[in-house]
């Protein structure tokens, strides 16, 4: 990938040749819904702006930026913006991760309590 030198930010691609973009309509995941709901719902009650998403997606950094799913560029930047504003610490957000992986791999198996 070349990289511009003319003040460009390396996410910022405005103008430039990307190729043919693929307009084929695709059915979204159920994980990718809801990090959309959390968006829209964090959003509403005033945990983050727009502008405060589009800081943390442009400082995530080249390579998190290029390896990354859309989907999953989202919800770092939401998790980023809830724990800037205080909704919880890197702390609880483990604990509260290592319950769930607690729980079993799949809904089955968290709703036999395994």
């Amino acid at each position: 990938m070349e990289h511009n030198t003319d003040g460009r930010r390396w996410h910022d691609m405005g103008g430039l040749d990307a190729g043919p973009i693929n307009d084929a309509q695709h059915d979204f995941s159920l994980w990718e819904k809801r990090v959309d709901a959390l968006m829209i719902l964090c959003s509403g009650k005033g945990y983050f702006t727009v502008d405060g998403l589009r800081r943390a997606l442009e400082d995530m950094g080249e390579q998190a930026f290029e390896n990354m799913s859309y989907y999953e560029r989202w919800i770092a930047a939401i998790n980023q913006n809830l724990i800037e504003r205080g909704a919880y610490s890197l702390e609880e957000l483990g604990q509260k991760m290592a319950d769930v992986k607690a729980r079993g791999d799949t809904y089955g198996d968290a709703s036999l309590g395994t």
